[in-house]
């Protein structure tokens, strides 16, 4: 099926049909990096050689550095050679040619340079043998951590099986989840130009951008139960109490999602008709999901892409060579962050080193690998969120150099994805979407010295210290996801995995990171005090039911006025017997029923949005007795986070709520969506245009802008 102009990439325009692929990968080639790349590889294949080998000498260090220079020179134009030849090769090419290509050019250099001394008859051929294996190598692996050779690497794959394919009658849709980013950040990143594929897209016309309001709670586990399900009023917040049952809910462990998705699916989520869903939260009600928390304990089909990742050499030495390399970036910019006593900031150690560099380089490429094969199979829609930006500005904060070179990474891999689409002989559309924004600040405990669980327990009359439920763990879920998919598996890494983590995996899934405190089961007069950002929920454990404003006044009378009037909180809302809803503030309360205000109104810096935002979030089963809104600020729209981030979202304030939504500019879109929900009807009648939904007798025909 031939494309309409308007679905042909930019990127295709430039190139110009039918030149090859190789050309255009070959001119983002860096020279210096290169001759970097080969002269590192020369000079570590020469030490180990003249380390090693009795058979050969030197007469100084000058003809080793004549050897360093003529092998680095040669790197460079084998990388050119190399990254041409991958398409049709592979990567075990790749290795073969090289080691051919260097065995010669060694053998050369060390007969021809006279400072060079040989010893033994068989030793121009053993060290010509073992300096060009080492160096081939080295260089190969090198090579595999660059981005053109894993994405021709791809490539290649995509033209193989490409060739086989007959063009499907429909559409389909390829959704990109690009975690925490916020429409004034991609604004920014766009208008500075620091986006070149997804910046095009929207400066030439073809995508259209538009700011879509979250609500509360805006966390990715709302927010996607809204897109995928329609559902985002089972999710009060990332994690919260439940009194019937005694248990702190973590919406991203796996026996605690798969529960969850089966209190608010309807059987037909935006993947219902054939769709499928890649490192996400939910299912979408697709029958074929990819590391999916809700599903990662299920038994799960043998995916192309999945085996293809971990048996090509290129995705094994790309994925280690890129991981060291990302840890040692963390480790660099934390330091500099801390000579430069740079604030807001929070300690970057620990755990979170191995889990940026897991989720930054493996899974993001595994992620591609697993849209590849999709996208190859013709199917109707995919979704799949990429975890990166976000995860890294919780640490470092949303606008840092740091946070904002992921958003550059991410944006080549949508610049892949659209090569990997034309040379298809099926059409997608792409539509990228946010699930929240990010508001930085310093968190609440470096502001004031104390938790907000330590607050609570001075201002209420109980015998037992409130138990704290902020965990670390949002960043544990992927990872958690993809070791319960592999150890599931019936392979050599599916057994190493399960034998690895003995012990530490259950019937729910792989649980590793930190847990999150439940409270004892024979709690008395317990409070329970859970937190998503600047967010929390506070609930009198012992007490069933909806705690009112005027039960909580009587058990606890400090409680109300000592949170509404603390300097680090915006304001908390509770239900009233009268009025139902009320927003508490310093000096005055906003009754959210009826909008009615007494003094000065507790929302009215949190914006527009705020009153309907918070009644929603208070009229949700299993919210807290009390809610509590960390502070913003006037000037900066910074936040106080209840947790250990410097980059937060989960309540309100700043510009976690304000998500954003990129889409083809023929799609008319009157008024931008407010709530996950809302972008959740967009998706499936933009799905129904194409014919893709199956309760849909007559497609609707697209409307295009004049």
């Amino acid at each position: 099926m031939a494309k309409p102009p308007e679905q042909v990439s930019g990127d295709r325009r430039q190139r110009g049909p039918g030149k090859p692929v190789w050309l255009d990968l070959r001119r983002t080639g860096r020279g210096l990096q290169a001759m970097l790349y080969g002269g590192m590889a020369s000079l570590i294949s020469l030490v180990i050689t003249f380390w090693t080998l009795p058979q050969i000498s030197s007469d100084g260090r000058l003809p080793i550095l004549r050897l360093v220079v003529l092998l680095a020179v040669f790197s460079v134009i084998m990388r050119w050679v190399l990254a041409g030849v991958a398409i049709l090769i592979g990567s075990v090419g790749v290795l073969v040619g090289g080691l051919l290509s260097q065995f010669g050019v060694v053998y050369l250099g060390i007969t021809v340079d006279p400072g060079v001394n040989l010893h033994g008859v068989e030793a121009p051929l053993l060290v010509a043998i073992v300096m060009s294996s080492v160096s081939a190598f080295v260089g190969w692996f090198f090579y595999a951590g660059s981005d053109d050779a894993y994405v021709a690497e791809v490539m290649r794959v995509v033209h193989r099986r490409a060739r086989k394919l007959k063009a499907t009658p429909k559409t389909g849709m390829l959704i990109i989840q690009i975690d925490g980013l916020s429409a004034p950040l991609l604004n920014w990143m766009v208008m500075s130009g620091n986006l070149p594929h997804l910046g095009g897209w929207i400066r030439d016309g073809r995508h259209s951008m538009v700011e879509w309001h979250t609500g509360v709670p805006a966390t990715t586990p709302a927010s996607q139960a809204g897109i995928l399900h329609g559902g985002s009023g089972q999710i009060p917040a990332f994690r919260w109490y439940e009194k019937e049952t005694g248990r702190i809910m973590v919406t991203n462990r796996s026996r605690d999602a798969a529960e969850i998705e089966a209190r608010m699916s309807t059987g037909r989520g935006l993947l219902a008709d054939g769709g499928v869903s890649i490192s996400n939260n939910w299912s979408g009600d697709a029958e074929h999901c990819e590391l999916v928390f809700s599903r990662a304990a299920l038994p799960n089909s043998r995916s192309r892409g999945y085996v293809r990742f971990f048996s090509s050499p290129q995705g094994a030495a790309r994925g280690l060579v890129l991981c060291v390399a990302e840890m040692v970036k963390e480790l660099f910019q934390a330091r500099r962050q801390r000579r430069r006593n740079l604030v807001p900031r929070v300690k970057r150690g620990g755990a979170y080193i191995f889990l940026r560099a897991i989720t930054n380089v493996l899974l993001r490429d595994l992620n591609v690998s697993l849209i590849t094969d999709e996208l190859v199979k013709g199917t109707p829609v995919i979704y799949c969120d990429f975890v990166d930006y976000d995860e890294v500005a919780h640490h470092a904060g949303p606008t840092r150099p740091e946070s904002l070179q992921t958003l550059e990474g991410l944006d080549r891999v949508l610049g892949a994805l659209q090569r990997i689409i034309d040379i298809l002989p099926h059409s997608y559309e792409i539509v990228i979407v946010s699930d929240h924004g990010q508001s930085q600040g310093s968190t609440f405990l470096q502001r004031y010295g104390r938790t907000l669980t330590e607050v609570v327990d001075e201002l209420v009359d109980t015998t037992k210290e409130p138990v704290a439920a902020v965990g670390k763990s949002e960043g544990w879920g992927p990872v958690n996801a993809f070791l319960t998919e592999l150890s599931m598996r019936r392979s050599v890494a599916g057994s190493v995995t399960r034998k690895a983590l003995h012990g530490k995996a259950t019937e729910g899934g792989v649980e590793l990171g930190p847990k999150d405190c439940e409270p004892p089961a024979s709690a008395d007069e317990q409070m329970v005090v859970t937190a998503s950002g600047n967010l929390a929920l506070i609930y009198l454990a012992t007490t069933p039911g909806r705690v009112p404003l005027e039960e909580v006044e009587l058990l606890h009378p400090k409680l109300i006025p000592g949170l509404a009037t603390h300097p680090g909180v915006g304001f908390v809302v509770v239900d009233s017997l009268a009025e139902g809803p009320v927003a508490i503030g310093r000096a005055g309360v906003h009754v959210l029923k009826t909008g009615r205000v007494e003094g000065e109104d507790p929302l009215e810096r949190y914006g527009s949005f705020a009153p309907t935002s918070m009644l929603r979030q208070a009229e949700m089963p299993h919210n807290g007795d009390i809610v509590v809104v960390s502070r913003v600020d006037d000037y900066t729209q910074e936040v106080a986070a209840f947790e250990e981030l410097v980059g937060c979202h989960g309540g309100i304030g700043g510009w976690q709520t304000q998500a954003v939504l990129v889409h083809p500019s023929r799609w008319e879109l009157k008024d931008a969506p407010v709530g996950s929900d809302a972008v959740h009807a967009l998706l499936i009648g933009w799905l129904e245009q194409l014919g893709q939904r199956k309760d849909t007798e007559q497609p609707v025909e697209t409307k295009v802008e004049a």
